[in-house]
């Protein structure tokens, strides 16, 4: 990942209760310093479910909110997010499920040996 700023998280809350900010921040600031923007919040623990939504089966659910438009501003010119960020991004529908491009992640294929007959090199 290159670039002077990203997208992560600063943890707040509590011990054993973690409640993090989606920030905006440069590459070299310590992990809950200053950041250039705060753009949402991530509760990475579920909310509890009732004993009748156990009961029903229903999925227990984590609370993300986020800033869409200024996400897209910070994608737009240049921010890298790190991978849980990411992660959380492409669950929005900012970024596709492909990122950063498949032309990136593309392997390379080793080029065919070319035997050499009757050459000598000096």
């Amino acid at each position: 990942m290159k670039g002077l700023v990203r997208l992560r998280l600063a943890r707040m809350g509590r011990k054993h209760q973690p409640l993090y900010n989606i920030v905006v921040s440069h590459k070299r600031t310590r992990r809950d310093g200053k950041p250039i923007e705060v753009i949402g919040t991530y509760d990475p623990r579920p909310s509890p479910l009732t004993p009748t939504q156990q009961s029903e089966g229903v999925i227990p659910v984590k609370d993300v909110k986020l800033d869409f438009q200024r996400s897209k501003y910070w994608i737009s010119v240049g921010a890298q997010p790190t991978k849980t960020v990411e992660d959380l991004l492409k669950k929005a529908g900012i970024l596709y499920p492909e990122w950063p491009s498949p032309a990136k992640n593309a392997k390379v294929t080793p080029r065919a040996e070319i035997p050499l007959e009757g050459k000598k090199f000096a």
